[in-house]
């Protein structure tokens, strides 16, 4: 199976070259990934998971890049096992151009075999598979490497001395004193402040006072703004559908359907004219 093409990013090169090298975007990108470990920083171990028509397969095995030229591109070679379901090889080059800072133009040559059950699906849909999972790894890519920036947002520490400096004028007024006194500290009556309720008060004692321990989101650090990669474990589906043709000799398939059901009345009216 031979394959080629090529995809216009908007990001720069140098932020789609850190991506293709970080193995939690490329994990979130290929689609079936249910893991995909670096082992070095030229091998990787994966394991994908692929339902074609009939067919599943879980393919476990590694994964190497070669002829390293940041942030020009590379090759990338692997081999993997699916068990009865058969198993693949191949190699694919990765080619990036683009000098502009909003643009990147991403160009790729497949070479890949298979073999087993899978094999015996026949050449033009396996190639049909594959074009539909590149389609889809591209998608998320470009999904993943173009997307905004999160907001920025306050420190807990700075949120607390906004919310004591309300608490301390709030207590003020309640007791007649100018809000500016409490700022300075001039207390005069007895009531104790309110209780801190910031934020990083809450994280560390829990709505009910109980202690609550934050799960860190993971993030990437292939992508300059770090955001958190979603991560699937289900497997690449390939529609059987989509892979049909959307015309035949220039006609659009509904049109093909319409002249056969006439063809099949017209036959009919004659058989039983006759």
């Amino acid at each position: 199976m031979d394959m080629t093409g090529e995809r216009r990013i908007p990001a720069p090169r140098q932020a789609v070259w850190d991506a293709l090298n970080d193995p939690l975007v490329l994990q979130a990108s290929i689609p079936g990934c249910q893991s995909l470990d670096k082992l070095s920083d030229r091998e990787m171990k994966a394991v994908a998971a692929v339902k074609i028509g009939p067919i599943s397969a879980r393919f476990a095995g590694t994964v190497r890049l070669d002829d390293l030229d940041p942030p020009n591109g590379y090759s990338i070679n692997g081999e993997g096992q699916g068990g009865a379901a058969g198993f693949a090889k191949g190699g694919a080059k990765v080619a990036l151009d683009g000098d502009a800072a909003d643009e990147t133009v991403l160009r790729y040559e497949v070479h890949a075999q298979v073999g087993g059950k899978i094999a015996q699906l026949g050449g033009r849909l396996i190639d049909a598979s594959a074009k539909q999972m590149a389609d889809q790894f591209f998608d998320r890519f470009t999904a993943l490497v173009t997307q905004p920036a999160p907001a920025a947002q306050v420190p807990p520490a700075d949120v607390g001395q906004v919310m004591a400096a309300s608490n301390d004028d709030t207590w003020a007024v309640r007791n007649g004193a100018e809000p500016a006194m409490a700022a300075r500290g001039e207390r005069t009556g007895a009531e104790p402040p309110m209780a801190e309720t910031t934020p990083l008060a809450i994280a560390e004692t829990g709505v009910h006072g109980s202690a609550v321990a934050a799960e860190p989101a993971r993030s990437s650090p292939g992508l300059a703004a770090g955001p958190a990669i979603p991560l699937t474990n289900a497997p690449a589906k390939i529609s059987l559908w989509a892979m049909l043709p959307r015309e035949l000799l220039g006609l659009p398939l509904p049109a093909w359907v319409v002249i056969a059901v006439g063809a099949v009345i017209v036959l009919l009216l004659v058989v039983t004219g006759l």
